[in-house]
């Protein structure tokens, strides 16, 4: 659990046992000091859990993907096309589990 769930969990504790949620601001900040989440995230994860919200990880994020350019899937598909030089690309894109407008941009260099 990372430093921000371990801030979380202790404010869905406060959640549970009834404190409102400046009181919680005023123990996380007493518990974390310098390291404490601001007074908004206090205040926007407290009203979270009202709504039945049990996690208390972060919702997945839309934005820019994680790179598949990477040494692995690289050698990958030069093996596969090295095996069947008429392989389509999308069957390569497949078996690497990536989009396949994004082989174009795997020319080993």
């Amino acid at each position: 659990m990372d430093g921000g769930n371990k801030h979380r969990a202790a404010i869905k504790f406060c959640f549970k046992a009834r404190l409102s949620a400046t009181e919680t601001l005023v123990l996380v900040q007493k518990a974390y000091g310098n390291e404490a989440l601001n007074r908004s995230n206090v205040f926007r994860w407290y009203s979270r859990f009202p709504e039945r919200r049990n996690p208390v990880e972060d919702d997945e994020r839309g934005g820019r993907p994680k790179p598949t350019r990477t040494e692995v899937n690289i050698a990958a598909a030069v093996d596969l096309v090295k095996n069947d030089r008429r392989i389509a690309s999308r069957i390569v894109a497949k078996s690497l589990n990536i989009e396949p407008y994004t082989l174009a941009r795997f020319s080993p260099s």
